[in-house]
Protein backbone atom coordinates (compact mmCIF):
# COMPACT_ATOMS: atom_id res chain seq x y z
CA UNK A 1 0.00 0.00 0.00
CA UNK A 2 3.09 2.36 0.95
CA UNK A 3 4.44 1.45 -2.54
CA UNK A 4 1.76 2.12 -4.17
CA UNK A 5 0.81 5.48 -2.53
CA UNK A 6 4.41 6.80 -3.26
CA UNK A 7 3.88 5.60 -6.67
CA UNK A 8 0.61 7.39 -7.48
CA UNK A 9 2.14 10.03 -5.43
CA UNK A 10 5.26 10.18 -8.15
CA UNK A 11 3.53 10.18 -11.04
CA UNK A 12 1.05 12.84 -10.05
CA UNK A 13 3.88 15.62 -9.72
CA UNK A 14 4.43 18.05 -11.78
CA UNK A 15 7.52 18.34 -14.28
CA UNK A 16 9.19 21.58 -12.53
CA UNK A 17 8.13 24.87 -14.55
CA UNK A 18 5.73 22.94 -16.03
CA UNK A 19 1.71 22.10 -15.56
CA UNK A 20 2.90 18.70 -17.34
CA UNK A 21 2.52 15.82 -14.74
CA UNK A 22 4.78 12.26 -14.92
CA UNK A 23 1.78 10.71 -15.68
CA UNK A 24 1.24 12.72 -18.68
CA UNK A 25 4.91 12.19 -19.69
CA UNK A 26 4.51 8.25 -19.54
CA UNK A 27 1.26 8.54 -21.43
CA UNK A 28 2.37 10.39 -24.02
CA UNK A 29 5.94 8.72 -24.55
CA UNK A 30 3.32 5.16 -24.53
CA UNK A 31 1.61 6.70 -27.60
CA UNK A 32 5.23 7.58 -29.08
CA UNK A 33 6.30 4.69 -28.99
CA UNK A 34 2.58 2.74 -30.40
CA UNK A 35 2.27 5.73 -33.54
CA UNK A 36 5.49 4.65 -34.22
CA UNK A 37 4.55 1.01 -34.66
CA UNK A 38 1.23 1.79 -36.26
CA UNK A 39 2.74 4.64 -39.06
CA UNK A 40 5.27 1.74 -39.59
CA UNK A 41 2.52 -0.74 -40.63
CA UNK A 42 0.68 1.27 -42.32
CA UNK A 43 3.53 2.32 -44.44
CA UNK A 44 4.66 -1.18 -45.06
CA UNK A 45 1.30 -1.96 -46.36
CA UNK A 46 0.91 0.76 -48.19
CA UNK A 47 4.26 0.05 -50.71
CA UNK A 48 3.41 -3.57 -50.53
CA UNK A 49 0.36 -2.47 -52.53
CA UNK A 50 1.59 -0.24 -54.80
CA UNK A 51 4.42 -2.58 -55.97
CA UNK A 52 1.45 -4.61 -57.20
CA UNK A 53 0.47 -2.16 -59.38
CA UNK A 54 2.57 -0.72 -62.66
CA UNK A 55 3.53 1.91 -60.67
CA UNK A 56 7.21 2.43 -61.60
CA UNK A 57 9.58 1.41 -58.80
CA UNK A 58 10.90 5.58 -58.17
CA UNK A 59 7.22 6.79 -58.29
CA UNK A 60 6.38 4.02 -55.37
CA UNK A 61 9.70 5.20 -53.38
CA UNK A 62 9.11 8.89 -53.85
CA UNK A 63 5.05 8.08 -52.90
CA UNK A 64 6.29 6.17 -49.61
CA UNK A 65 8.84 9.11 -49.17
CA UNK A 66 6.27 11.34 -48.63
CA UNK A 67 3.48 9.19 -46.52
CA UNK A 68 6.19 8.14 -44.24
CA UNK A 69 6.80 12.48 -43.42
CA UNK A 70 2.90 12.58 -42.87
CA UNK A 71 2.69 9.73 -40.45
CA UNK A 72 5.49 10.95 -38.16
CA UNK A 73 3.93 14.48 -38.30
CA UNK A 74 0.65 12.95 -37.15
CA UNK A 75 2.72 10.68 -34.36
CA UNK A 76 4.12 13.85 -32.84
CA UNK A 77 1.33 15.84 -33.21
CA UNK A 78 -1.22 13.17 -30.91
CA UNK A 79 2.88 13.06 -28.92
CA UNK A 80 2.22 16.64 -28.36
CA UNK A 81 -1.49 16.53 -27.52
CA UNK A 82 -0.85 14.00 -25.10
CA UNK A 83 1.65 15.97 -22.69
CA UNK A 84 -1.63 18.94 -22.68
CA UNK A 85 -0.21 21.23 -25.12
CA UNK A 86 -3.01 22.78 -27.07
CA UNK A 87 -2.49 21.49 -30.82
CA UNK A 88 -4.33 23.95 -32.81
CA UNK A 89 -1.77 26.95 -30.94
CA UNK A 90 0.94 24.67 -31.56
CA UNK A 91 -0.27 24.25 -35.37
CA UNK A 92 -0.39 27.88 -35.22
CA UNK A 93 3.10 28.80 -33.80
CA UNK A 94 4.43 26.23 -35.90
CA UNK A 95 2.81 27.66 -39.17
CA UNK A 96 4.07 31.11 -38.08
CA UNK A 97 7.93 29.82 -37.59
CA UNK A 98 7.61 28.04 -41.29
CA UNK A 99 6.08 31.59 -43.12
CA UNK A 100 8.64 33.29 -41.30
CA UNK A 101 11.70 31.21 -42.82
CA UNK A 102 9.70 31.04 -46.04
CA UNK A 103 10.29 34.85 -46.05
CA UNK A 104 14.56 34.35 -45.76
CA UNK A 105 14.82 32.11 -48.86
CA UNK A 106 12.64 29.34 -48.21
CA UNK A 107 11.77 29.39 -51.97
CA UNK A 108 14.46 26.69 -52.87
CA UNK A 109 12.92 24.42 -50.91
CA UNK A 110 9.53 24.56 -52.05
CA UNK A 111 11.34 24.50 -55.68
CA UNK A 112 13.13 21.69 -54.53
CA UNK A 113 9.52 19.94 -53.68
CA UNK A 114 8.31 20.87 -57.04
CA UNK A 115 10.83 19.44 -59.03
CA UNK A 116 11.04 16.16 -57.22
CA UNK A 117 7.10 15.54 -57.50
CA UNK A 118 7.95 16.55 -61.23
CA UNK A 119 10.58 14.00 -61.60
CA UNK A 120 8.68 11.35 -60.24
CA UNK A 121 6.07 12.44 -62.12
CA UNK A 122 7.12 12.19 -65.66
CA UNK A 123 10.67 10.05 -64.75
CA UNK A 124 13.09 11.46 -66.82
CA UNK A 125 15.55 9.36 -64.73
CA UNK A 126 14.26 5.95 -62.52
CA UNK A 127 15.39 4.10 -60.42
CA UNK A 128 19.01 1.72 -60.89
CA UNK A 129 19.67 3.96 -64.28
CA UNK A 130 22.66 5.14 -65.09
CA UNK A 131 22.47 9.05 -65.82
CA UNK A 132 24.78 12.11 -66.19
CA UNK A 133 22.77 15.14 -63.88
CA UNK A 134 24.47 18.20 -63.29
CA UNK A 135 27.65 17.40 -64.72
CA UNK A 136 27.50 14.41 -62.62
CA UNK A 137 27.36 10.73 -63.53
CA UNK A 138 26.10 7.52 -61.27
CA UNK A 139 23.76 5.28 -60.60
CA UNK A 140 20.33 6.52 -59.49
CA UNK A 141 19.69 5.34 -56.11
CA UNK A 142 16.48 7.36 -55.27
CA UNK A 143 14.21 10.47 -55.24
CA UNK A 144 13.38 12.07 -52.55
CA UNK A 145 11.01 14.74 -51.69
CA UNK A 146 14.24 17.50 -51.63
CA UNK A 147 16.99 15.48 -53.60
CA UNK A 148 18.18 13.32 -55.98
CA UNK A 149 20.70 10.19 -54.85
CA UNK A 150 23.06 8.82 -57.17
CA UNK A 151 26.26 6.31 -56.65
CA UNK A 152 28.93 6.52 -58.79
CA UNK A 153 30.85 3.56 -60.35
CA UNK A 154 33.56 4.25 -57.70
CA UNK A 155 30.79 3.73 -54.93
CA UNK A 156 30.88 7.80 -53.90
CA UNK A 157 27.36 9.30 -52.44
CA UNK A 158 26.30 11.73 -54.44
CA UNK A 159 23.33 14.22 -53.91
CA UNK A 160 22.00 16.63 -55.90
CA UNK A 161 19.05 18.91 -54.85
CA UNK A 162 16.27 18.31 -57.15
CA UNK A 163 16.25 21.95 -58.26
CA UNK A 164 19.46 21.65 -60.14
CA UNK A 165 18.12 17.92 -61.42
CA UNK A 166 15.11 19.10 -63.05
CA UNK A 167 16.49 22.30 -64.25
CA UNK A 168 19.40 20.86 -66.07
CA UNK A 169 19.72 18.66 -69.69
CA UNK A 170 19.74 14.88 -68.50
CA UNK A 171 21.58 12.48 -70.40
CA UNK A 172 20.48 8.73 -69.42
CA UNK A 173 22.65 5.73 -70.65
CA UNK A 174 20.52 2.80 -69.49
CA UNK A 175 16.66 4.06 -70.60
CA UNK A 176 16.73 2.36 -74.17
CA UNK A 177 17.16 -1.36 -74.96
CA UNK A 178 20.51 -0.46 -77.27
CA UNK A 179 23.42 1.40 -77.52
CA UNK A 180 25.57 1.80 -79.97
CA UNK A 181 29.83 1.71 -79.08
CA UNK A 182 32.11 3.32 -80.80
CA UNK A 183 35.32 2.88 -81.13
CA UNK A 184 38.23 5.39 -82.60
CA UNK A 185 41.57 4.09 -83.75
CA UNK A 186 44.46 5.75 -85.81
CA UNK A 187 45.97 4.19 -88.76
CA UNK A 188 49.04 5.14 -90.04
CA UNK A 189 49.30 6.25 -93.69
CA UNK A 190 51.48 3.73 -94.89
CA UNK A 191 49.03 0.62 -93.71
CA UNK A 192 45.88 -0.02 -96.15
CA UNK A 193 42.93 1.72 -95.51
CA UNK A 194 40.52 -1.05 -96.89
CA UNK A 195 42.26 -3.77 -95.45
CA UNK A 196 41.98 -2.60 -91.88
CA UNK A 197 38.37 -1.83 -92.32
CA UNK A 198 37.83 -5.53 -93.08
CA UNK A 199 39.65 -6.80 -90.64
CA UNK A 200 37.42 -4.51 -87.94
CA UNK A 201 34.03 -5.36 -89.85
CA UNK A 202 34.94 -8.72 -89.65
CA UNK A 203 36.04 -8.52 -85.92
CA UNK A 204 32.58 -6.99 -84.79
CA UNK A 205 30.76 -9.73 -86.87
CA UNK A 206 32.57 -12.10 -85.03
CA UNK A 207 31.37 -11.31 -81.63
CA UNK A 208 28.36 -13.15 -81.01
CA UNK A 209 27.21 -9.88 -78.24
CA UNK A 210 27.12 -7.12 -81.02
CA UNK A 211 23.44 -7.08 -82.75
CA UNK A 212 23.24 -7.73 -87.02
CA UNK A 213 20.50 -5.06 -87.47
CA UNK A 214 21.94 -2.61 -87.23
CA UNK A 215 24.81 -3.92 -88.98
CA UNK A 216 28.53 -2.83 -87.58
CA UNK A 217 30.22 -0.27 -89.52
CA UNK A 218 33.27 1.94 -89.76
CA UNK A 219 33.73 4.81 -90.73
CA UNK A 220 36.94 6.90 -91.73
CA UNK A 221 36.42 10.12 -89.56
CA UNK A 222 39.25 12.12 -90.33
CA UNK A 223 42.62 12.53 -92.86
CA UNK A 224 44.69 13.52 -89.40
CA UNK A 225 48.26 15.03 -89.86
CA UNK A 226 49.71 11.82 -88.79
CA UNK A 227 47.06 9.57 -89.35
CA UNK A 228 43.93 8.32 -91.06
CA UNK A 229 41.01 8.11 -88.04
CA UNK A 230 38.60 5.67 -88.19
CA UNK A 231 35.75 4.68 -86.23
CA UNK A 232 34.51 1.36 -85.53
CA UNK A 233 30.30 1.31 -85.02
CA UNK A 234 28.59 -1.59 -83.51
CA UNK A 235 25.11 -1.88 -81.95
CA UNK A 236 24.75 -4.15 -78.71
CA UNK A 237 22.55 -4.35 -76.26
CA UNK A 238 22.51 -1.31 -73.24
CA UNK A 239 23.45 -4.17 -70.47
CA UNK A 240 26.59 -5.56 -72.31
CA UNK A 241 27.87 -1.87 -73.74
CA UNK A 242 30.99 -2.12 -71.77
CA UNK A 243 31.58 -5.68 -72.17
CA UNK A 244 31.83 -5.16 -76.04
CA UNK A 245 33.69 -1.69 -75.84
CA UNK A 246 36.46 -3.16 -73.92
CA UNK A 247 36.35 -6.41 -76.32
CA UNK A 248 36.55 -4.26 -79.27
CA UNK A 249 39.12 -1.84 -78.27
CA UNK A 250 41.70 -5.08 -77.04
CA UNK A 251 40.64 -7.17 -79.80
CA UNK A 252 41.28 -4.77 -82.65
CA UNK A 253 44.35 -4.25 -81.51
CA UNK A 254 45.50 -7.39 -82.08
CA UNK A 255 44.14 -8.16 -84.89
CA UNK A 256 45.63 -5.17 -86.47
CA UNK A 257 49.01 -6.24 -85.24
CA UNK A 258 48.19 -10.00 -86.83
CA UNK A 259 47.14 -8.34 -89.85
CA UNK A 260 50.54 -5.84 -90.19
CA UNK A 261 48.50 -2.61 -90.16
CA UNK A 262 50.26 -0.20 -88.30
CA UNK A 263 48.60 2.30 -85.85
CA UNK A 264 49.53 6.28 -85.63
CA UNK A 265 51.78 7.63 -82.78
CA UNK A 266 51.51 11.05 -82.24
CA UNK A 267 53.79 13.47 -84.03
CA UNK A 268 56.48 14.30 -82.17
CA UNK A 269 59.43 16.59 -83.00
CA UNK A 270 63.40 16.38 -82.57
CA UNK A 271 65.31 19.71 -80.96
CA UNK A 272 69.28 19.75 -81.14
CA UNK A 273 71.36 22.01 -79.38
CA UNK A 274 74.39 23.13 -80.49
CA UNK A 275 76.80 24.66 -78.48
CA UNK A 276 79.08 27.78 -80.15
Amino acid sequence: MILMASLESFLSQNIPFTSITVINVVFSLIILVIGYIVSKIIFNAFTKGLKKTKLPELVIDFLGRFLNIVLYAIVLFLFIGSLGVQVGSFFIGVSAIIGLILGFGMQDTLTNLAGGVWIAALRPIDKNEVVTVNGLTGQVSAVGIMATELLTPDNQFITIPNKLVWGSPIVNFTRMPTRRVDINVKISYESDLNKAIRVAINLMKSNKLILNNPAPDVATTELADSSVNIQLRAWTKTENYWTINGEMTNGILEEFKKEDIKTSYPPHMDIHLKKE
